[in-house]
This record gives structure tokens, sequence and C-alpha cells, in this order.
């Protein structure tokens, strides 16, 4: 079973992850099928790339991401509709 999870990725102290896909007995640390992108929760905000389109693929694909990795993938959502609104505000005036 394939799951969209966090990868440990930085120093001591300072976690940053990449979001994968990958078996979901696999370690947290192992080998991945594919980076999604990463999140770094050490800045103010919380910084999130996504690749949004691959995401859908590997979950319609049967993929299931965690509960962390939902949270990450509604906010990443939300961040991107909110910087099209702006937009086209901008694009308006």
């Amino acid at each position: 079973m394939l799951a969209i999870r966090l990868m440990r990725t930085g120093a001591k102290k300072r976690p940053s992850y990449r979001i994968v896909v990958k078996e979901k007995q696999s370690k947290r640390d192992g080998a991945y099928l594919e980076n999604l992108g990463t999140y770094n929760p050490t800045r103010d905000p919380a910084e999130i790339n996504l690749k949004s389109d691959r995401v859908e693929y590997w979950i319609s694909k049967g993929a299931q991401p965690t509960d962390t990795v939902r949270r990450l993938i509604k906010a990443a959502a939300k961040a991107q509709s909110a910087a099209a609104e702006s937009e086209a505000e901008v694009a308006s005036v």
C-alpha cells in the first residue's frame, strides 16, 4: 500500500521535511517513489511547497496521505487559491 508521508531532513533541532510517496511499511527516511514537495516548519509562517497535480495523481492511484500531510495539502490549496484571488484583484484594477 502506498502512502504520502513526511520524510525528515535537516540538522539536529532544525527539522525540515520532504513530502514523498512511499510504501506504507517502509522506514521514515527510507527509499521513496517520488518527491512531491517540501515542508519547513521552522519558518514563520511555515513554508509549504507542493506539486498539487502530482499529489492528485498519486491519490487517484490509491496512495493515502497521513493525517499531517492531509492537513498540509489543505493548507497549500488554501494558500494557492488566496494567491490566485489576489492576482485576479490586481489584474482587474
